[in-house]
């Protein structure tokens, strides 16, 4: 049984879909079982100060890398911290929590794996790098709803932001053992964020389930929708996994049975017919919807997860209750 956290790392740019996987993981697995740590909360400066200086919030030298990765370390031994609390409704600090550490812990956020010895903490790193366009359309919608601007302005900090997106957000692509990118079906003429397709670059820095049975033509059963090709990724081997929007549901409950060979019960843990909240999404005009692509992610991911605690889910739990005694 696993003596400490396992540590999750889920790193992208601003409105990549953080949240939104790092709240369906958290489903899964259970959110009493989960610790959530957001990586925004460790600015250096409020926003008020942020605009006077002329910096960016996706700049290292607006954060404290340091104490982040201090952090890391803290909780990777099963041991408490005193973590800051930033307000993206004010743009000013909240009075800092006491954080102890559950079963699993998830770290979302800009700049999780800029520093070597944080990257070392992490049992799994995820980074998330939809198309630019998509994440703007995305940025656009959470800012002006959410954060109190209007689309000029949020347009705007995507301009001025793009150096630093460039310099510092984008490389750490290169750390992720799975690389997530959401993209929109190009005969979805209505782009519905139900039908968006995922692509999963599955590096080979870690062991991944064997889903060797959707390379071969004669023992595929899981149609056009779900593809496993070999491709390189920054110039390295690796394998690419897509499943599209419109992927019918005994297709996904197919690659589903892939993914839980390797673990014992995950099935039971965190399936889809088991567990329905799973790829869940919100809608242009509100409505819920079941995205497969999203669904199958967060499965993979938590898959992952279970192997770095090698455990049974039952155990998992115990220990997560034992954690927090």
């Amino acid at each position: 049984m696993s003596q400490r956290p396992i540590i999750l790392g889920i790193v992208g740019d601003s409105a990549a879909g953080k949240t939104t996987l790092t709240r369906g993981i958290a489903q899964i697995l259970g959110e009493e079982n989960v610790t959530i740590i957001c990586t925004d909360d460790y600015h250096r400066y409020d926003r008020r100060q942020r605009a006077e200086l002329g910096i960016s919030a996706l700049h290292p030298d607006c954060n404290y890398l340091d104490i982040i990765q201090q952090h890391l370390s803290l909780l990777r031994t099963g041991q408490p911290i005193l973590k800051p609390i930033y307000n993206h409704s004010t743009g000013e600090f909240d009075a800092p929590e006491y954080i102890k550490p559950s079963q699993y812990v998830i770290v979302e956020g800009l700049l999780g794996y800029s520093t070597r010895g944080a990257r070392s903490s992490y049992d799994v790193k995820v980074y998330l790098a939809p198309p630019e366009s998509l994440r703007t359309e995305w940025k656009v919608k959470r800012d002006t709803s959410k954060r109190g601007y209007n689309k000029e302005q949020v347009l705007e900090q995507l301009r001025k932001r793009e150096h630093d997106s460039e310099q510092f957000i984008r490389p750490q692509r290169q750390w992720a053992d799975v690389v997530v990118s959401f993209y929109p079906s190009e005969t979805d003429s209505e782009h519905s964020d139900l039908l968006l397709n995922v692509r999963l670059v599955l590096r080979p820095t870690i062991p991944h389930p064997d889903l060797s049975k959707i390379l071969k033509p004669d023992g595929n059963h899981l149609g056009s929708a779900i593809r496993l090709e070999l491709d390189r990724d920054m110039g390295k081997p690796v394998d690419v996994l897509e499943i599209d929007g419109h992927a019918t549901v005994d297709q996904v409950t197919e690659l589903e049975r892939m993914l839980c060979n390797d673990v014992p019960h995950l099935g039971q843990f965190c399936s889809l017919g088991g567990n329905p909240d799973i790829g869940k999404v919100t809608g242009t005009t509100g409505e819920t919807l079941q995205s497969y692509p999203l669904a199958l992610t967060q499965l993979l991911i938590t898959y992952h997860m279970l192997k770095a605690a090698n455990v049974f889910p039952e155990s998992a739990a115990r220990a997560a209750a034992t954690a927090t005694e």
